[in-house]
């Protein structure tokens, strides 16, 4: 006999530590390089030459999807790993008329974004971001659009960048149910 009560088939268990070793090890697989906590982080990732841009999405409207026609702000961290700098000079994209570098004012950015070398730049609201112009389809929290961006250096990088999910106003929000004590 195999050591197991007579009529109880014997589980094969060396077997199973590789497996649920492999299994345990595939969550941090998507977890990317180059810092912390990007498997949570909001949007898209990617990397060209030394060039990585990170957290790159497209912002919902409170109001809803935005329109067909419309002007859709995209919002992006963009970090240099190595000198020399390089820089953003352009993008487009299908779903887009075309796509602009704007500045803080509202004017275009003709010089494109300069990139310093282990420094985080963002593309942000309030900030320098990229201009989505005259978009061709509605977009709605979740979609994702495709956008090449054009670096002087690192070359060119196309990505499927996602359209934020709206947040909901906490005002509208039920309130939260009570706890139990005891």
């Amino acid at each position: 006999m195999n050591g197991a009560p007579s009529g109880t088939p014997r589980t094969p268990r060396r077997p199973l530590v590789p497996l649920l070793a492999a299994l345990l090890a595939l969550p941090a697989a998507g977890c990317g390089t180059g810092g912390g906590g990007e498997a949570d982080s909001p949007g898209a990732n990617a990397r060209v030459g030394s060039v990585l841009v990170r957290y790159a999405h497209l912002a919902e409207p409170a109001d809803g999807p935005w329109e067909t026609g419309g002007d859709v702000p995209l919002y992006a961290q963009l970090y240099d790993q190595e000198p020399p700098a390089d820089r953003l000079v352009s993008a487009e994209s299908p779903a887009a008329g075309s796509v602009e570098i704007v500045g803080r004012g509202g004017e275009v950015v003709e010089d494109g974004v300069e990139l310093t070398p282990d420094r985080s730049v963002g593309l942000e609201e309030g900030g320098t971001y990229l201009a989505l112009r005259d978009v061709r389809q509605e977009i709605r929290g979740g979609d994702f659009v495709w956008v090449t961006f054009h670096f002087e250096d690192a070359g060119s990088l196309s990505m499927q960048v996602p359209a934020q999910t709206p947040t909901y106003d906490q005002e509208s929000s039920p309130p939260p149910l009570p706890t139990l004590t005891g």
